[in-house]
């Protein structure tokens, strides 16, 4: 039956609005039971995922039952488990994500009021004076007060596809907060792997001042017995200021990475100074990384979730505009009473039932044309969810190969330190039993704290590519999320698919 009112539809593009009426007002309130709503019934989208990563990469990571939800607790420092427990309940972008989804489910509430029918109260009261006796007692008064309501029948599913659209938005919205807490986790990781790996830079950059400076003091010794030139001397304190001044470079990236981690938290710039001032070396993670298939990534990640519920919510919308092509159907009554003093308003009673249709036959093709909007804005999600997908698998590759090949480099500046440390041991004995000269004394410990800092920086980069990786694969939330309380001390709890 609905499909004849969708021929009556194509129908009136091509007769006048008079035969329109004769052709279908008899038969049109009979066709309205049973009708589905009109626009496309949404189909989640199937991408083709390869089916596995690169083997050269995946051979090198141990696929055991490493949790991707707190992928940090293999790191087993207590300092980051506690900074990341805090930045959940304070952190700014996470309390915003919070409120969209409040927002969100506002606005799907709004969406879900128009099943029901609307009931206002009227009231008022209306004193009148005329000259003319015939028309009664002078002057009048008048008391009213009534019901009013009006329903939409939602025989062609305008409300239901906007119901819809809004709930697959509190979905969307669902997982931008946990799109936000992937990279919230990961943001404070890295800044703490920030803060310790240059923290372990200064201790090394320290170490090689003392040490160079005790050189310093043996050749200018030398030099006043009469033993080495003054160029030695000269080059020793060469040698000396290089070194520190690695030291100012390096005290703003810490206070930087600090502040970074403040502001994460929802604290202020230096609040964290004090708690963090001690060294402790850089985090190690106990176990492998745990690499499901490229198809997983698609239930995984956030950001493909949410762009999966933004195409779900425009298709609905397409709907939405596609019911203006036919009949709207509302019901509206009244019930009223009046009377010339208030307490008798109850004497004179009035009712009234007036069932109702709008069709919009002819708008100069607008209706179309917003058809038309929420396709082509479908037809841009889609394209916008495939490149998420795309991009998604490009990154998980990407930072793969250079968690790899940044731990080969670490392991070379390793060797290289272990070298350096040989050789500068070496190059100071022979210096003192006058086997070697002072150049290759100084050029053994400038290559020692060069690639002290290095190996440091790369380690750190280590980690920072597990780190990164981990936010790859989207871990850091749970199925529970999101969990938090709100000014109000209320709570949301989510399931799967909402």
């Amino acid at each position: 039956m609905c499909e004849l009112i969708r021929i009556c539809v194509n129908i009136s593009k091509r007769v006048t609005l008079l035969k329109l009426r004769k052709a279908i007002a008899p038969q049109l309130f009979l066709l309205m039971a049973g009708c589905a709503a009109v626009g496309p019934d949404y189909k989640a989208p199937e991408i083709d995922a390869p089916d596995a990563w690169k083997e050269a990469v995946i051979n090198e990571v141990d696929a055991d039952n490493s949790p991707l939800e707190q992928w940090w607790s293999t790191f087993n420092d207590p300092m980051l488990d506690s900074l990341l427990d805090r930045a959940k309940n304070a952190n700014l972008d996470l309390r915003i994500a919070l409120e969209r989804i409040f927002e969100a489910q506002a606005f799907n509430r709004i969406a879900g009021g128009d099943k029901y029918p609307d009931l206002n109260v009227d009231g008022g009261f209306n004193r009148t004076k005329t000259t003319l006796p015939i028309l009664g007692d002078n002057p009048q008064s008048l008391w009213t007060a009534g019901l009013v309501t009006s329903w939409e029948v939602d025989v062609f599913g305008r409300v239901r596809r906007a119901i819809e659209a809004t709930e697959a938005e509190v979905g969307a919205s669902i997982e931008d907060y946990r799109d936000v807490m992937v990279s919230l986790y990961a943001q404070i990781a890295i800044n703490y792997v920030n803060v310790r790996s240059i923290q372990q830079r200064l201790i090394y950059a320290q170490d090689n001042v003392d040490s160079q400076r005790q050189t310093l003091a043996l050749v200018e010794f030398r030099l006043e017995a009469g033993l080495v030139p003054p160029y030695d001397v000269a080059q020793a304190k060469y040698n000396l200021a290089n070194t520190e001044t690695l030291i100012p470079e390096l005290i703003p990236a810490l206070e930087n990475a600090l502040n970074q981690l403040a502001i994460l938290l929802g604290q202020t710039p230096g609040s964290l100074d004090q708690e963090l001032s001690e060294a402790s070396g850089l985090p190690v993670a106990k176990t492998e990384l745990a690499i499901a298939p490229p198809a997983e990534l698609l239930r995984r990640r956030p950001d493909i979730r949410q762009a999966e519920r933004q195409l779900a919510s425009q298709t609905a919308r397409i709907g939405v505009a596609t019911a203006e092509l036919y009949p709207q159907f509302s019901l509206d009554g009244a019930l009223t009473l009046g009377a010339s003093e208030f307490g008798d308003l109850d004497n004179k009673v009035g009712w009234s039932f007036a069932p109702g249709v709008r069709w919009n036959l002819f708008s100069g093709g607008k209706v179309q044309s917003l058809i038309d909007v929420e396709e082509s804005r479908t037809k841009q999600a889609f394209i916008s969810y495939e490149k998420t997908v795309l991009n998604a698998f490009a990154e998980v590759e990407t930072t793969m190969v250079a968690m790899r090949q940044e731990a080969l480099r670490a392991e070379k500046f390793s060797e290289a330190v272990s070298a350096s440390q040989e050789s500068v041991e070496l190059v100071t004995s022979g210096y003192m039993a006058g086997l070697s000269d002072f150049q290759a004394l100084l050029d053994s410990q400038r290559s020692l704290s060069i690639q002290q800092d290095k190996l440091v920086e790369s380690q750190g980069l280590v980690v920072i590519n597990f780190i990164n990786l981990n936010r790859a694969l989207g871990g850091g939330w749970s199925i529970d999320d999101p969990i938090l309380a709100d000014d109000d001390n209320q709570s949301i709890k989510t399931k799967e698919g909402n």
